[in-house]
């Protein structure tokens, strides 16, 4: 046996997706489902209903004036859209005079964060900030976990994970003093998407390469799932404390893993565990009820030789990104792809109270709308590949944002397009994990896709900061919006197509990896040489020995 494909060959004789990594799937899965409530949990905890300001000698703690009362429409005058103003009114003389304090329209929320800290007008920042402050600690935690993943194992970051996940998503309720607040939120949002990170990773390592894009479409819908079920909760819970209480024991489901959940084989393969890594096959092979047999003395050697490869090759790192002409034109795009996609997203679903309707139907409306764009990836991703059906999805998206800016502002119709534009969105984010993946080499792609992440988690911080520009004009935000996703979708074109291709493994493949490759000279996606020979698709374990 080769030693190079020792891991390959014993990896192939559990095959693509049996019993065994089916119950392992649906544990890392849950991961997902997690995150996806805690990520957006602010729109309902903290949110902003409408609102107007308080009258002296009128509105008082027991007692609030109809919005459409004669009595306020004669004291608020009203803005472009035929409403009240949210934070002026009259005052001496008649003239105008900002907000001193307010009230809210109790029809769907009574109790929020939005409510009880006031985070309207000259304090709408403080809103922005404390889901920027989530971000931000997204931002850290792919960085610091990632690398505590190759470090400790995916296993222990993911409970560990899940542990701080739930201790501090419960923590956030009792704080009730606002810098804290966004301090325990940045905490919160280390471990947020912690064990969502480890999942992804332990199913990418364990499933057959026939059944990756499915898996990590799954993964992507699960997150969607978390927030049909965040607006639920919000729905039936009206009452700020105990809906994050909620939201926090979800984490609960993530703990018995320390006792189901098996680590990566391929990551204790690179670690040189290879007595570890051989004995959950074995198990995995007789949950699978599979005849193969495995030589573990065999199979420890190889083990030692191949960490030893490795080992040679690890010096490859972020940089190697930017030093050649083709991979530094490859990096930028796809970075400027995840920012676009993330800001895209995070944008249409952290502004869902504004739309027209019921914000928490709404919300649920925003995760089911994903599902049908996760359909149609599955059926026609292999047929005409990443980089065409990227691009069309994000140019759709960005399409459908600058319609909503034509429409009259929260009406049904808007509401209707902002939906289809989230419909697209979701489609392009879930497809370029994958497609960053296969872009770049063996050596360098652990590398390339954090980066790839990490523009996604710091436009997805600054998406709440975009949003505060709707005070000089709403359309501003959707305008920015729209745009991005169309230049992402037309420079997506530029990048070569992945679907049948030999994967690079060096540095040198990478950069002659797609040369002459682009939209406008093979928009087939076919291969540029017919000559060359597909190579099984591997995946290397991302650890250090």
């Amino acid at each position: 046996m080769d030693k190079e494909k020792a891991l390959e060959e014993m990896m192939g004789k559990l095959g693509d997706f049996g019993r065994y990594q089916a119950f392992q799937f649906t544990l890392h899965i849950l991961a997902a489902f997690t995150a996806g409530m805690h990520m957006l949990s602010l729109v309902t905890v903290a949110a902003v209903p409408d609102h107007r300001c308080a009258l002296p000698d009128v509105d008082t703690a027991n007692y609030t004036e109809p919005f459409n009362s004669s009595l306020v429409l004669k004291a608020i005058p009203l803005n472009g859209h035929g409403k009240i103003e949210s934070c002026e009114m009259y005052g001496t003389n008649d003239t105008l005079e900002k907000c001193q304090s307010w009230v809210y329209d109790t029809r769907y929320f009574t109790s929020s964060r939005g409510i009880e800290w006031d985070f309207v007008c000259s304090r709408r920042w403080m809103g922005a900030a404390a889901q920027t402050a989530y971000m931000f600690g997204v931002i850290l935690g792919s960085l610091v976990l990632g690398r505590l993943c190759d470090k400790f194992g995916r296993k222990a970051v993911f409970v560990w994970a899940g542990i701080l996940q739930l201790i501090l998503g419960a923590s956030v309720a009792f704080v009730n003093e606002y810098y804290s607040f966004v301090t325990v939120r940045f905490l919160y949002g280390i471990f947020g998407s912690g064990p969502y990170i480890a999942g992804f990773v332990l199913t990418m390592e364990l499933v057959g390469p026939s059944k990756r894009t499915i898996c990590g479409v799954m993964f992507q819908i699960m997150f969607a799932v978390g927030i049909m079920l965040l607006a639920a909760w919000g729905y039936l819970i009206d009452n700020r404390f105990y809906l994050q209480i909620v939201y926090a024991l979800h984490a609960v489901v993530l703990l018995p893993h320390w006792l189901w959940m098996d680590e990566s084989p391929r990551w204790l393969w690179s670690q040189g565990r290879a007595r570890e890594s051989v004995a959950i096959i074995e198990k995995a092979l007789k949950v699978n009820k599979s005849t193969e047999t495995l030589d573990t003395p065999c199979l420890v050697s190889h083990c030692k030789a191949t960490c030893a490869k490795y080992t040679e090759e690890k010096s490859a790192g972020t940089a190697h990104l930017f030093k050649t002409r083709n991979m530094l034109r490859k990096s930028l795009i796809i970075c400027g792809c995840w920012f676009a996609n993330s800001v895209v997203y995070y944008g249409l679903s952290l502004n869902t109270g504004k739309l027209n309707g019921n914000p928490y139907f709404i919300m649920f409306l925003m995760g089911v709308v994903e599902l049908p764009s996760y359909v149609i990836i599955i059926y026609f991703l292999d047929r005409v590949g990443h980089r065409a059906l990227i691009s069309a999805m994000m140019l759709l998206g960005g399409i459908a944002c600058l319609v909503v800016v034509a429409l009259p502002h929260s009406s049904t119709a808007a509401t209707g397009v902002v939906m289809v534009g989230k419909l697209f969105i979701s489609g392009s984010y879930s497809i370029i994990y994958k497609y960053s993946a296969e872009l770049f080499p063996t050596v360098v792609r652990s590398s390339g896709v954090g980066l790839g992440s990490m523009c996604a988690s710091v436009s997805g911080a600054l998406t709440p900061l975009i949003s505060l520009l709707d005070s000089l004009n709403p359309k501003i935000p959707t305008i920015i919006f729209g745009f991005m996703a169309l230049l992402s979708g037309l420079s997506t074109l530029l990048l070569p197509e992945t679907i049948g291709r030999d994967l690079p493994q060096s540095l040198e493949d990478g950069e002659k990896f797609g040369i002459g490759d682009t939209c406008f000279t093979n928009c087939s996606g076919r291969k540029m040489s017919e000559t060359s020979v597909d190579l099984p698709e591997t995946m290397v374990p991302l650890g250090e020995c």
